[in-house]
Order: structure tokens, then sequence, then C-alpha cells
């Protein structure tokens, strides 16, 4: 089903609407679409616009309580435990994040951990925020389990995406990836495209590779086995036991330090998804002069980008780089949004009673397609 492009500006005043609608503060609104929209700047479409129906269904279940506000339940000078009593995990990461570096600030280093919480959104969104504030960055967070650990056959970790970010010129480094080949919203989208998922994504029941998204899906939400690749693979030969261990380091951060519930266990509950998050903010004036440390990065960043193409390649870009072009083209040209999460917003609309054709104009909505999974 083909993409439509939509304005920011439109994309912009629609997802503020739904928040709001939903409950939300009109600042706390601002917060949660910041970081979505963000995303499909960046190109990031399975954490983008198509997420609004999770968080919806999250709302309607109990798992998000709108009104929840983080608590900070252990501090020191350098770190932090928040307790999100199971709100919206946008909400709950910016606060965490800032406290971390008002730490950093201070400090020169700020570390907080979080437990009950929710899916915040992307990881680099976090990090960007310390490097805004000419700090280096770190963000991770754990998931429902989709990550089937090298050598097995049933999910056990999260997709655990882990993101940095450090200021540079002339524009920040920016690294942001789960742990996994891809993210369960990648499958998403594929399933909604009824395409079948490339060779080396996903496993089935069985410990398989398999290359059939609704089943791989259904097997992830009815916890019979299967799941997503680490990153590496499903084998030592080809690194699987990196990604697995990368994808460790997340829940380290996260569940283990805030005494939260590990990914086997996330989204198990009637009332919670148990979701954890880790933060860290570091001043680099904690190693000397920062300017000078920029300065080096920046060095440093350029040499990559000008260093001797691969035969065919004409351009080596370094992280960060395809964001900023991204959401310099998706500003000036559009953002698409799939046709099957148009549906899905179109049914928002609905149930929300907001005027669809005030926000999306002369669209018309294309036919359901059989491969449809999100639909209320």
């Amino acid at each position: 089903m083909e993409d439509v492009k939509w304005s920011y500006e439109t994309l912009n005043r629609f997802c503020q609407d739904v928040f709001r609608k939903f409950g939300f503060s009109e600042e706390d609104s601002k917060t949660i679409k910041d970081v979505l929209l963000l995303a499909d700047l960046y190109g990031i479409e399975s954490h983008g616009m198509q997420r609004m129906v999770r968080y919806h269904k999250g709302i309607e279940k109990g798992t998000i309580h709108v009104d929840a506000k983080p608590e900070i339940v252990f501090e020191t000078p350098i770190s932090a435990v928040v307790d999100g009593h199971d709100g919206m995990g946008q909400l709950i990461a910016s606060f965490s994040m800032k406290k971390a570096i008002e730490k950093a600030l201070t400090t020169g280093i700020g570390i907080v951990t979080v437990r009950n919480s929710n899916h915040f959104g992307i990881a680099g969104y976090y990090a960007k925020m310390a490097s805004e504030q000419g700090l280096f960055g770190m963000a991770c967070t754990n998931s429902e389990a989709i990550m089937v650990p090298t050598f097995g056959r049933k999910a056990m970790l999260g997709s655990n995406p882990i993101a940095f970010a450090m200021p540079a010129d002339p524009y920040p480094f920016l690294f942001d990836c789960s742990t996994t080949v891809v993210t369960r919203g990648k499958l998403e989208m594929y399933n909604k495209m009824d395409k079948p998922l490339p060779q080396g994504w996903a496993l089935d029941e069985n410990g398989r590779e398999c290359t059939d998204a609704p089943r791989v899906l259904s097997n992830i939400v009815a916890k019979n086995g299967g799941g997503i690749m680490p990153l590496g693979g499903n084998k030592e030969k080809t690194g699987s036991h990196k990604g697995y261990g990368y994808g460790m380091v997340c829940e380290l951060f996260s569940s283990i330090l805030s005494l939260g519930i590990t990914s086997d266990k996330c989204c198990t509950f009637k009332d919670k998804t148990g979701i954890c998050h880790g933060f860290l903010a570091m001043d680099p004036r904690i190693f000397g002069d920062k300017e000078a440390i920029k300065k080096h990065l920046s060095e440093y960043l350029e040499t990559l980008r000008e260093s001797p193409k691969a035969d065919g390649a004409d351009k080596i870009y370094t992280h960060g780089e395809k964001e900023i072009l991204a959401e310099k083209d998706r500003r000036e040209n559009g953002i698409p949004v799939n046709g099957n999460t148009m549906i899905e917003l179109a049914d928002l609309c609905s149930y929300l009673s907001l005027d669809f054709d005030s926000y999306f104009k002369d669209y018309k909505l294309p036919t359901k397609s059989d491969c449809f999974t999100g639909n209320y």
C-alpha cells in the first residue's frame, strides 16, 4: 500500500490534538508528539506515527496511566532511581534525562535508571537532549521480549536499543540502534506492506529462520517461541553473541540497576508493561578542555567522511548525518505515512471524535488490506 506525504505542520497539529484527547496536558502532549515526529523526520517510521495505535491500546487496557507522575525513589549526587508508576514512556524518559543532565552540569556526571515505565519512542531523542546541552549522552531501554538469545528458540530479551550522542561540528555524533537485527516495529511495517521479511531477521517457534511476518508477530504476542535475531544473526560465526551481549548491557542499565522487570517478564501483566530505561549524561569538562574535545571529535568525524571510498560508493556517512539530511528533506517535502497507518489514524479520529478531514483534507482512505493487523 502506497505511502502518502504530509507536511510536518499537519502531523504536528494532529498528534498534539490526539494526545490532548487522550487526557494529557498541553505540555505533556507536546513532549510525546515531539518524540514521535522526530522519529518520522529521521526516517524511522517504525517508531513514529504508526506507534499511536499501540499507545491508544495501552491507555485502553490500563497499562499506560495518563495521570501517572515519575517519582525519584533513590538518589545520590550523581545518580537516581525513578519509578515511573506506569506512566507514558516519553514523559518518564524526558523527566529522567533532564535529571541526569542536571546532575552532569553540577557534578560532571549523572546516571538515572528507571523502572515501571512504558515504550518511550526512539532512544536517540534522549541522548540528543544531553548533546544539545554540550554533554555526552546515553539512553537505553529494555522492552517486551523479542530477541532470541544465541542458540535459543524463545525470545528472552527485548530489542533493547541503545543510543549515544556527543556535540561536534558541523553536526553532532548520534548513534541509535536496537541490539536486535531490526525492531518489532520494522516487522509490523513489513506486515502492513504484505511483504516477506528479509533473510536473517527472524526465527519461528522452533528456532528456524522465518520470513513470514504475521507468523513471527503472532508468536511474539502469544509467547509461543521464536522472535527476532540479535545483531549478528543467530550464529556465533556471524557475531550473534555480540548482539546478545549488547542487549544484556541495556538490561543492566535499565531493569537490573533499577530493580525493575526484566525483558522476559515485560508486558506479561494485566495492568502494566514494566518497561525499564537507563540514562547517562556526562560533561566532557571532567576530562579537560571541553571545546578542545569537541574539536578533536569534529576533526575525526571529518577524517572518516573523507577517507577512501569503496568501489561504487561516493560517500561515507558518520552517525547522525543521515538523520539530519532526512529531517531537512522531510520538513521541505513532507513526511511519508503508510496507507494502513492512515486507516489507523482515521479509526483513531472516529474513536476520539476528531474530524479526520480537518487534518487530511481530500485524502481517500484505502480499503483495509488482508495483511493489516493493527485495526481496532
